[in-house]
């Protein structure tokens, strides 16, 4: 799981700066210069206590727009031209966890400004860490120490029919865990989901075009056939990560058992449950600390109007220049007890006999003639007709569907030799892998 990019977006977007201090509820307000802003280094890792290889990530901030891939789908538009996330990822850095009982654990960079350890290891209750980081520039770091709190392990993850508190049906994730040992009162909840896509209108043939020449005069030359497909794109797996800060604290209770707490709400409409839907949901447990700074993360975040409430600031990391200089940082550094749970369900589990849920794009049956006049001859005098079938194969926007039938597109008017569907209707791989994962269960 990543639960690191959304908590970046969150403290560069909100531009919110809040020191937090030892106490759970003081808070120190600072504000920044803009220098200081587009400078500032951002680190995020969390550091578990299960044999994986662990990841630390780091960044700048940056005062640059940040556009964020578009994911509404547009029919005309070529795949790959819309703008994607600017982040200034942090290279060449050392990286390595020194626990105070003589453990060292080197980490490399695999990808720009994400960093793997050498090796698979675990931290251990009772030990302290530090995570330790030489910028390429020279400057040291260093976290506050780092600790797991606690250990308990999740007993059950299920879903069942629900209303939200806006009264919108649909399915309900919960999840139980029982305490195993240390100190269990605050708790946080990331989780994967992956989600089974059928293409509602496959068919098996498909548009080939070749030798394509939308210039050449006096009308186009091209070369395009109906053929069997080669790759398999009717079926497809999507898995999207938890991008929301969901915690629970059992702090005050009799003791820390969770039980029935939601970690996950979709709607009944929500075309992700349509097929066969998957949800593996890890509980971390956290320290107070780590808990206070996730909670006000996420309480700026939902507030209806955050400047009006504070400053312009940072919000700081447990990571500091170990020179003493005050250089601002951000971003957030964990040690987390976890435990791990996959649940699967269909839709007709939890909803008998209903209707599925629409497929989220407009898939109607379209015709337009097969060529175009000439983009080189001024003498053709354009079309007056849609774009034809060769540009739109070009350009990857359209999936063969039928030959024409007036049943189909009855008010087609320009109709051509054959029907098709935006390319989305009837190739699942804009949506997802046609790669099935291995932990996928029919």
């Amino acid at each position: 799981m990543n639960p690191f990019k959304y908590t970046y977006r969150f403290i560069l977007g909100l531009m919110l700066f809040v020191t937090l201090g030892a106490c759970l509820d003081e808070l120190e307000i600072e504000t920044l210069n803009e220098d200081e802003q587009s400078a500032a280094l951002v680190v995020e890792a969390v550091l578990t206590d299960e044999v994986i290889t662990q990841k630390v990530y780091l960044s700048r901030s940056s005062n640059r727009l940040d556009l964020e891939t578009d994911t509404i789908y547009n029919p005309y538009i070529p795949l790959g031209s819309q703008p994607t996330d600017s982040v200034d990822m942090e290279t060449a850095a050392t990286v390595r966890v020194v626990g105070d009982n003589g453990t060292e654990y080197q980490f490399t960079e695999s990808e720009d400004g994400i960093y793997h350890s050498n090796q698979q290891f675990a931290l251990e209750m009772g030990v302290g860490y530090t995570l330790e980081i030489e910028t390429k520039n020279g400057n040291t770091y260093a976290s506050d120490p780092l600790s797991v709190q606690g250990e308990s392990q999740l007993t059950n993850v299920y879903a069942e029919r629900a209303t939200s508190d806006s009264g919108e049906e649909g399915v309900a994730i919960y999840v139980d865990s029982s305490p195993v040992q240390g100190n269990t009162q605050f708790y946080r909840y990331t989780f994967e989901e992956t989600y089974k896509i059928v293409s509602p209108y496959w068919v098996a043939d498909e548009f080939v075009l070749s030798d394509y020449d939308p210039c050449a005069v006096p009308v186009p030359t091209y070369n395009l056939e109906i053929l069997p497909k080669e790759v398999q794109n009717r079926v497809c797996y999507n898995t999207v990560v938890s991008s929301s800060i969901e915690q629970l604290s059992t702090a005050g209770n009799p003791n820390s058992n969770v039980s029935k707490h939601m970690v996950r709400f979709i709607g009944k409409d929500n075309f992700i449950i349509s097929e066969r839907y998957s949800i593996l949901v890890q509980q971390q447990v956290q320290s107070a600390d780590a808990y206070s700074f996730f909670e006000t993360l996420k309480s700026f975040s939902q507030s209806d109007n955050i400047f009006s409430q504070i400053q312009p600031g940072a919000i700081y990391a447990n990571v500091h220049r170990t020179d003493g200089t005050g250089e601002n940082v951000l971003g957030y550094v964990e040690a987390v007890g976890v435990s791990d749970q996959r649940l699967f369900f269909n839709f007709e589990d939890i909803f008998p006999e209903e209707e599925l849920p629409p497929f989220p794009f407009n898939c109607n049956f379209q015709s337009t003639p097969e060529s175009h006049p000439s983009y080189c001859n001024p003498e053709s005098g354009g079309s007056k007709c849609p774009q034809s079938v060769i540009e739109r194969v070009s350009q990857g926007l359209i999936s063969y569907y039928s030959a024409y039938d007036e049943g189909l597109v009855p008010l087609a008017s320009c109709p051509g030799p054959y029907v098709f569907v935006p390319r989305i209707c009837g190739d699942c791989t804009l949506l997802g892998s046609n790669i099935e994962p291995d932990f996928w269960v029919e």
